[in-house]
């Protein structure tokens, strides 16, 4: 039998060990145990060799080392913050407070090795820092990061990213991300050396499916000795891309036409009512566009002093001040000069060539002869594609304007009382002013509206062009073009006859280019003018009585 002595020491051996193993379960574990950094002193080593191919394949290494420290080394690098010492072969940080630390374990450095230099970079390093960043972020928590890193991968084609690539496309869930990472995938497998031939054809497939600029170059970078079935299946896939962005490029010059109509459409809609309506040929409209911009500048410049916060509402706040402001001068102008010279066209063409060069001189005088900044907020910066167009939301927003300009100004003309005394003083003036409409009055105010318009014009032009005290001559030619062709007095003529020469104007500029293709529209509308005096929407009027 066992004593009790015996159970009592066996008693407490076993809790001794007990205590032991306890103990040793709350001891820090080896770093073996935690899983190890990758080790990434090879690539430092190389780019402590100041050669351009060693840089480069230290940053082809880094991308795929998974070290944390690989994305702050790349950084410091394309920031001009990598250092190394010839000497000691150390690699270091700058930290953009002066100070150093060391590259492979993130420790500050007290005391600067001597001889301290930067890693060298030119073109071919760029692009390389390029190709690292864009596969170390193939891994980021950021879909819109991951996908940019994709597209970057895609763009320079490094081979040495096709495992990230692989390991990114394994544990990637999101579509859209995914697709962009199988594309930047068959990228690099079309020119990869070795690949057999289905799996290059089959990337070719891929890439030509996306049918961009960028696909085609990448098609275009098919290996010289690559077999003439791979040849040929990336020869038609050119073809395809070719042929649907000449599509594309079709529908960008319409856009652009749409663009170009919207601006031209702004011009000449003020110019539609004094010129059409009142028979005055106001050589004085591209001013009033001018005085509105200059608005916009002084209502911008207010803002920017006395309450910043608002800029975003700045063109909000310059739209009605242009509108009043312009118009006033407008009604000052008709009630000094115009009613002096109704009937008589040459006088007024003359007369108001006098006031635009008043007016251009006061604004040279009080703004100076340069151009003026006027910035523009943020809801009209940036840009998106749709499809294979690029569309600014600036030119975005100026052509909704323009066509709720085009309505305000149709929906006063037709249901307000001053637009159906408008239209009765144009059809009969005589008829007019014995029924008690007030004749002088509707000039007046007919002036005034038409000179209006062309200040809010001036809102938007200032978003676009730059603004100059030459600002209205731009346009004045072409405005009158719009509204002559269109149809003298006819709003929707306006409409259909700046779209039409915005349209007609961007379609031939690839071919005759920018002068010759405007000389050939106006010798084009010339001769339509030959044949339809009156333009496409003629309207009976004042100046057509007369």
């Amino acid at each position: 039998m066992i004593s009790r002595g015996l159970l009592r020491r066996l008693g407490g051996v076993l809790f001794l060990a007990l205590g032991l193993l306890t103990a040793a379960a709350t001891l820090p574990r080896p770093a073996l145990a935690q899983g190890a950094a990758p080790d990434i002193s090879a690539p430092l080593a190389q780019l402590a060799t100041d050669k351009y191919d060693d840089t480069e394949a230290a940053l082809g290494a880094l991308s795929v080392s998974g070290s944390p420290a690989a994305a702050g080394i790349v950084a410091a690098l394309a920031d001009g913050r990598l250092m190394y010492s010839p000497a000691t072969k150390q690699v270091l940080i700058k930290t953009p407070e002066g100070g150093l630390t060391d590259a492979a374990t993130g420790q500050p450095v007290a005391e600067a090795p001597p001889g301290l230099k930067a890693v060298r970079v030119n073109n071919r390093i760029r692009r390389a820092i390029e190709a690292a960043s864009g596969t170390l972020a193939l891994v980021d928590a950021d879909p819109a990061k991951r996908l940019a890193a994709a597209s970057a991968v895609m763009r320079s084609r490094d081979e040495a990213a096709l495992p990230a690539l692989d390991a990114a496309l394994a544990k990637e869930s999101d579509a859209r991300v995914k697709s962009a990472l199988t594309l930047a995938r068959a990228s690099i497998l079309i020119g990869k050396a070795g690949v057999p031939d289905a799996e290059r054809i089959a990337a070719i497939a891929t890439v030509g499916g996306e049918g961009n600029q960028d696909a085609l170059a990448v098609l275009r970078s098919v290996p010289a000795d690559a077999s003439p079935a791979v040849k040929q299946a990336a020869q038609g896939a050119i073809a395809g891309i070719e042929r649907s962005l000449a599509i594309w490029a079709v529908g960008q010059n319409v856009w652009y036409g749409v663009s170009l109509g919207s601006v031209l459409l702004l011009a000449a809609i003020g110019l539609a009512i004094t010129f059409g309506v009142m028979g005055v040929i106001n050589m004085a409209h591209g001013e009033m566009v001018m005085l509105g911009a200059y608005v916009t500048f002084v209502v911008q410049e207010a803002i920017r002093t006395y309450n910043p916060a608002l800029f975003d509402a700045s063109l909000l706040i310059a739209i009605p001040v242009a509108f009043l402001f312009t118009g006033l001068i407008g009604v000052v102008i008709e009630r000094t000069v115009i009613r002096f010279l109704y009937g008589r066209a040459l006088e007024t063409l003359l007369a108001t060539w006098g006031i635009s060069l008043i007016l251009q001189q006061a604004i040279r005088t009080m703004f100076g002869p340069t151009n003026r900044e006027v910035g523009a907020p943020s809801w009209m910066s940036g840009a998106f594609e749709l499809g294979q167009l690029s569309i600014t939301y600036g030119r975005l927003w100026i052509i909704v304007f323009a066509m709720l300009v085009f309505v305000a100004l149709l929906a006063t003309l037709r249901l307000t009382r001053i637009g159906l005394e408008m239209r009765a003083v144009t059809q009969n003036r005589r008829m007019a002013a014995s029924m008690g409409i007030r004749t002088n009055w509707v000039d007046a105010m007919t002036f005034g509206l038409g000179s209006g318009i062309a200040g809010i014009a001036g809102v938007a032009l200032s978003q676009i062009d730059n603004v100059s005290p030459n600002l209205g001559q731009s346009y004045i030619i072409d405005s009158f073009l719009v509204v002559v062709f269109g149809g003298v007095g006819n709003l929707w003529g306006t409409l259909v006859g700046a779209m039409s020469l915005g349209i007609a104007n961007k379609m031939l500029e690839p071919y005759a280019g920018a002068v010759l293709g405007k000389i050939a529209l106006l010798v084009i509308v010339i001769l339509f003018i030959q044949k339809r005096p009156r333009g496409l929407f003629a309207l009976k009027g004042r100046a057509i009585e007369a």
